[in-house]
């Protein structure tokens, strides 16, 4: 077995192995405090094994709480909710430090009318909110803020303290020469940069003098002129002389409006341990601190790597620990070949906080509904016969969720292979970890008995109400290629893939994706077709470019379909005259000739696959269910969490199960 499960000393904080949950907002909070869906959500991932757990920020200071989901530690009032977070935890098993921030810039409190503070007036992204410049009192009270906020995490029996002095927030505004442009003694030279940090460390330090305390950072900015791995190592070096800190957790990135945010949360298309060098650059000069990696690892597998080669003493998975709470039960019992793979889409996750909302996961619809499953599993629902028509990602939880609660399932295909579009998407080069999430799911069934019957055209609905109580529809949509004029092909985006795609170009490679959707359909298979070698010409009809993906995604995207050559028209149309290609802008009447090319593809509305129940009758109403892109053509998110919701709740109507979720 790996060191990874050997239990590890921090600070005085015995920890029971070597993983742990990384901060990260969840935005489950109430009035900026923790409520129950927190502390379910904490508690499932501490009886899943996770030796130890960051909390997600905690603001030391109404500025920085930007909206009231947010968790924050003001005023004294805070404890008693953190109490009983930090208790959940400890009785699970676990160890919990908290993380404690200021999001400075970022915070723009445009649900809160707070306004953004930072060392300068510079704005975290072009068109951003311009923070209001800290003077001396602010500063000095911002750091007993810091202090006081750590009085009340030693109060509410966290077991340690994370100062956060990464990833662009507050602290590293100041440290930063692109975000700090000041002139008095907390800018210019590397020590008046740092001026701000030392004096909120001499405070949380003088406040705490007996709490484990280390720090979180960022090794690279990624940024031009920005902190590098050399500044940082310095910086840390300075820090950790005066302060002979407990931990170091090595991050990376700025929240910044251009790449450096999409490393932050690095998705699928960064490939397995994008940042690895950094946690052993500073072990390497480090080696005395206990040194705690983030990096994209996937699995606990992936992750013992650091630990067994001496990179690192801990390592954290944030994402694959939403995917699966009891990812670290599974590996120490040997059951890695059961874990729900977290794909890194970055939908659910990030993705919703972009939104102001409530995380979530396309792999694991139950992550915020912790105790809502629970209690829904020891409800014990009388047994029926069910029938699930489609067997894409949909279909697939349906019957997996109805089976789990006693159902008889059986599964209808109409083609040879399950996971309908996703097996397509999965093919993709840069999305190829869509492709576990189908194969977890197909995994699944066939550990049950589920009965699954391909090569299943179902044509008419009637015949199959006598054998079966519940009737789930999840046949999904279809893309229909429109014709641009004068009869030139247009083709959808599965033929695009299945004809052009991992196929090296002749003469003519000349390909126009017309993007109506603004999702990662038509950006994923313009990257592929722009790596194979074609040409490739991206027109959106909207002013916004795949408005669909979150901004961490898309900042990485975007620089990777420059480099491939792909060109981009907004606000466009494609038009065809005499077999003769042309883009016409609407912003300023640009028209663009494509002499020769070999297709339009097409990624326009999809049809929602619905006719069977269009035609139900009436009186079946409330034996019939419609869910996924069937329903409404999303993406799989909702197909995922509608079929594990409907698949629990088979009696309710699809809104009232999602509600009664909700309540």
């Amino acid at each position: 077995m790996s060191e990874i499960t050997a239990p590890i000393e921090i600070g005085g904080v015995k920890i029971r192995n070597r993983t742990f949950l990384p901060g990260h907002t969840t935005n489950f909070g109430m009035n900026n405090l923790p409520t129950d869906r927190n502390i379910d959500y904490l508690a499932s991932r501490a009886n899943g094994g996770v030796g130890l757990i960051i909390s997600e920020a905690i603001r030391v200071h109404p500025t920085s709480a930007g909206r009231s989901s947010t968790l924050g530690a003001s005023d004294d009032r805070c404890i008693p909710s953190y109490q009983k977070l930090t208790a959940a935890v400890h009785k699970n098993g676990a160890a919990i430090f908290a993380q404690i921030m200021h999001a400075g810039r970022q915070a723009n409190g445009d649900a809160t009318h707070t306004a953004a503070w930072s060392a300068s007036e510079v704005p975290w992204t072009l068109g951003g909110q311009i923070p209001h410049v800290m003077s001396h009192s602010d500063i000095s009270i911002m750091v007993k803020a810091f202090g006081n906020s750590a009085k009340r995490m030693q109060s509410a029996e966290f077991d340690g303290l994370e100062v956060h002095l990464g990833h662009g927030h507050l602290i590293q505004q100041f440290l930063s020469p692109v975000s700090n442009t000041r002139t008095d003694k907390y800018g210019g030279s590397l020590e008046n940069r740092m001026r701000f940090a030392v004096e909120v460390l001499e405070e949380i330090y003088k406040s705490v003098p007996n709490m484990c305390i280390g720090i979180r950072i960022s090794a690279d900015e990624f940024m031009p002129n920005g902190l590098t791995p050399d500044a940082m190592l310095e910086i840390v070096d300075k820090l950790n002389a005066a302060f002979n800190f407990n931990f170091l957790h090595v991050s990376h990135s700025a929240y910044h409006g251009s790449y450096s945010v999409a490393t932050q949360i690095a998705d699928m298309s960064f490939g397995h341990a994008p940042f690895r060098k950094h946690a052993a650059l500073f072990r390497d000069n480090f080696p005395s601190i206990p040194l705690l990696a983030v990096c994209r690892l996937d699995s606990i597998s992936e992750a013992a790597e650091l630990i067994d080669s001496g990179e690192a003493d801990m390592v954290g998975l944030a994402r694959p620990m939403i995917a699966d709470p009891e990812i670290m039960n599974k590996f120490i019992s040997n059951k890695d070949t059961e874990v729900t793979s977290c794909i890194a889409c970055n939908q659910e996750c990030i993705g919703r906080v972009e939104k102001n909302l409530p995380i979530s996961c396309v792999v694991n619809p139950e992550v915020g509904f912790e105790r809502k499953w629970q209690e829904l599993r020891s409800a014990n629902p009388a047994t029926q016969r069910v029938l699930v028509i489609g067997g894409g990602p949909a279909g697939m939880s349906a019957a997996l969720s109805a089976h789990s609660f006693g159902h008889k399932v059986s599964l209808y295909e109409a083609s040879a292979n399950l996971g309908g579009q996703i097996r397509l998407a999965g093919s993709l080069e840069r999305r190829s970890r869509i492709g576990l999430l189908n194969l977890d799911l197909v995994r699944k069934i066939g550990q049950t008995d589920i009965e699954v019957t391909f090569n299943k055209l179902v044509t008419d609905i009637n015949e199959h109400y006598i054998n079966f109580e519940k009737v789930i529809l999840a046949t999904g949509a279809s893309h229909i290629a429109r014709n641009f004029g004068e009869g030139f092909a247009a083709v959808t985006v599965e033929e695009a893939i299945l004809k052009y795609c991992h196929r090296t170009p002749n003469d003519v490679s000349d390909l126009v994706i017309f993007d109506e959707e603004g999702s990662w359909i038509a950006a994923s298979i313009a990257e592929q077709l722009a790596s194979d070698g074609y040409q490739v010409h991206l027109v959106s009809p909207t002013a916004n470019l795949f408005a669909q993906i979150t901004l961490y995604s898309k900042l990485a995207l975007i620089p990777r379909l420059k480099s491939l050559g792909v060109q981009i028209y907004l606000s466009a149309q494609v038009e065809v005259t005499a077999n003769k290609v042309t883009i016409a802008s609407s912003m300023n009447q640009q028209r663009t000739q494509i002499p020769n090319c070999l297709a339009i593809v097409d990624s326009g509305p999809r049809k929602a696959n619905d006719e069977l129940y269009q035609l139900a009758p009436i009186e079946r109403a409330g034996q019939l269910h419609i869910i996924g892109d069937a329903l409404s053509p999303r993406s799989i998110a909702e197909a995922t969490f509608e079929g594990h919701a409907i698949g629990a709740l088979i009696d309710l109507d699809l809104d009232l199960a999602l509600r009664a979720l909700e309540s």
